[in-house]
């Protein structure tokens, strides 16, 4: 599937790994409509880009199955899906102030992991629909992270969503397999996101130090460029990529 002929829904696609795919992918000529809860920058990036955006919230059913009628509409159809909504939280088991909080924990595996799925699932069933094209009729591209394999203190809640999306990846591509759909999906080292950058230059080295090599914060258009990779790669499924620097965590 080239890119050029896509029609991809990107969730969290207003800022960071999102909207760097999101550009990405309206560079190689292909459709894009943008999935976010941020309406003012998913909105001046739409634009900005000639992408379609809708206001998303990836953890509710019916919200994410109107943003893929809204898609359907705009585009003609998903082919593609690169699913980037998410957060970031940090707490240890047992903290200062007690144990960790369980609404924190719930609400990360809800945005993460489940709202991962949601958009999944209904993506995928709009994807069953289109013509096949050699066998296939869509690619998804999922966000892991390096946190699923070897997390950090204070990142049990987060890895645990991450490693999650890591751990459905092969038994989604297989269930999938009959529709014509791959899935595969990319676990990020650390990124210079709008998150990263408002940390500082010193905190930005330190992280960068950890790195193996190239001893850098990865590049969102890196990230974009392994998503469009993976669409376009038709033998390429049911994997999970680390895309690091060779960084392992400690």
């Amino acid at each position: 599937m080239q890119l050029s002929e896509t029609a991809t829904v990107v969730t969290g696609g207003a800022s960071g790994l999102g909207a760097a795919v999101a550009r990405h992918f309206r560079t190689k000529g292909g459709a894009v409509t943008i999935f976010d809860r941020d309406e003012a920058n998913g909105t001046i990036l739409a634009a900005e880009i000639g992408a379609t955006f809708c206001a998303v919230d990836v953890t509710d059913g019916p919200s994410v199955a109107a943003g893929v009628a809204v898609a359907v509409q705009a585009m003609g159809k998903i082919s593609a899906l690169v699913n980037c909504a998410g957060i970031v939280t940090g707490a240890k088991i047992v903290g200062r102030e007690g144990p960790h909080d369980l609404a924190q924990f719930r609400r990360t595996v809800d945005v993460n992991l489940t709202g991962t799925f949601n958009c999944l699932r209904l993506c995928a069933a709009e994807m069953a629909r289109n013509p096949s094209v050699e066998g296939e009729r869509g690619v998804i591209v999922n966000t892991a992270s390096v946190a699923a394999f070897d997390g950090q203190k204070g990142q049990a809640a987060y890895a645990a969503s991450k490693a999650g999306i890591a751990g459905m990846t092969l038994p989604a591509a297989r269930d999938l397999a009959g529709n014509g759909i791959r899935i595969c999906a990319i676990a990020p080292g650390v990124f210079l996101t709008p998150m990263l950058e408002g940390l500082g230059p010193e905190l930005q080295e330190s992280l960068a130090a950890e790195v193996t090599f190239p001893r850098r914060l990865g590049r969102p258009g890196e990230f974009a460029a392994l998503a469009g990779f993976i669409v376009e790669c038709g033998y390429l499924n049911g994997e999970v990529i680390r895309l690091d620097g060779a960084l392992r965590m400690r």
